[in-house]
């Protein structure tokens, strides 16, 4: 199978399926010397994985990380990262039945499209469980960056039509991103908004009641980024992250800064108008460009949305057809999460990461001066 590779200079190919024996990931390119250890890596995965409260699915998994190579006495080693997280609660029985019909919302379709054969179990490759050795690899792209004083947050902004406060003014005016990652912490959902949770808690309960599925958006910031990250054509930095982003199974849209609310806007009222601060710094006085120019990074924050769409394997009755083209009327069984929008902001904020530090490395040798840092010919 093609695409199961992410990255130039900071490469992750990702391997296993939601009820085979394992999932993993290789890391090639990571530079040696960062302090990296299994229990780093697993606080990210903690964040992913399933169980933890009613708004995600009842498998249970520990999602325990072993690294097979690549880390020595603590520290990275230069050399391949090879992560491995073993499958132990598969329950392929639940889905003996699916094997006959299409799941609406499901690769099922163009799985057996495309290859003639598809797994059945869960999803197989396109399981939302693949997005374990993601994360995986994104802890380690996170301890990277955490070297160079790079942050990347993620959380819920919206779930239906419950949404949090305006973070982007937040952001900018009166939290942190480390306070902002602490408010979205305290709720189940990932909302760094305790009025907007408890109304998007009690919403999801009415569904679960309805045996439905919600769908929401998910907001992410990069702050400490450089300027001239990403290229003017096209390996631009919003087109990665756009490509990052997309690949989430669950993710229907993406947009930077304004966004689609950049259509309603005069170019007067889109653009940034830049100055020069107190140190001699060129900054922005507004960020509706989302921290990207022409491609590059500009120095601001890198702010983005992604839309994830409801979960759809659903108990209610749906309208669908079989292998041999009959219809049929499915309703699915097993463990599934009511809404994937919580679990997914790891995984967004991963991929950003990945994102990231692969454009930090592509972009060492944009400059002469830079290779005659690293070699030791600067004067």
């Amino acid at each position: 199978m093609n695409g199961s590779s992410f990255g130039t200079s900071f490469k992750i190919t990702t391997f296993g399926e939601s009820h085979g024996a394992a999932l993993g990931v290789i890391v090639d390119g990571c530079p040696a010397g960062i302090p990296l250890s299994a229990e780093y890596i697993q606080t990210f995965l903690d964040r992913r994985k399933p169980g933890q409260n009613v708004y995600s699915t009842p498998r249970k998994e520990n999602d325990t990380v072993e690294i097979l190579s690549g880390v020595f006495e603590g520290s990275t080693t230069g050399t391949s990262i090879a992560l491995l997280i073993r499958n132990e609660a598969q329950r392929s029985g639940d889905y003996s039945e699916i094997a006959s019909y299409y799941r609406p919302g499901h690769a099922d379709f163009t799985f057996d499209a495309k290859y003639g054969f598809r797994d059945y179990r869960g999803g197989g490759r396109s399981s939302g469980r693949e997005t374990a050795a993601r994360v995986a690899a994104g802890a380690v792209a996170c301890a990277l960056l955490d070297t160079l004083n790079i942050k990347v947050c993620a959380y819920a902004k919206s779930i239906n039509e419950y949404v949090c406060f305006d973070t982007k003014e937040y952001l900018a005016e009166r939290y942190s991103v480390e306070e902002i990652a602490s408010m979205r912490d305290k709720s189940p959902l990932n909302m760094p908004d305790a009025d907007a949770s408890a109304k998007a808690e009690a919403y999801l309960q009415r569904l679960r009641e309805e045996h439905n599925s919600a769908g929401g958006t998910i907001e992410c910031v990069l702050t400490g980024l450089p300027a001239g990250l990403g290229d003017p054509v096209f390996e631009k930095f919003d087109a990665r992250l756009a490509h990052a982003m997309l690949s989430i199974g669950a993710v229907k849209g993406f947009e930077l800064g304004s966004g689609f609310e950049a259509a309603l806007l005069t170019g007067t009222e889109q653009n940034d108008p830049f100055y020069t601060d107190e140190a001699g710094n060129i900054k922005k006085r507004t960020n509706r460009a989302g921290g990207v120019l022409g491609g590059m990074t500009d120095g601001s924050d890198v702010l983005f949305r992604v839309a994830v769409k409801p979960t759809p394997s659903v108990y209610a009755p749906q309208e669908t057809v079989k292998q041999d083209g009959s219809a049929y009327t499915c309703q699915i069984t097993g463990r599934h999460d009511p809404i994937i929008v919580s679990r997914a902001v790891v995984v967004v904020e991963c991929m950003a990461a990945l994102t990231a530090a692969d454009a930090l490395l592509s972009n060492l040798g944009s400059k002469l001066e830079h290779l005659k840092m690293i070699y030791g010919t600067e004067q």
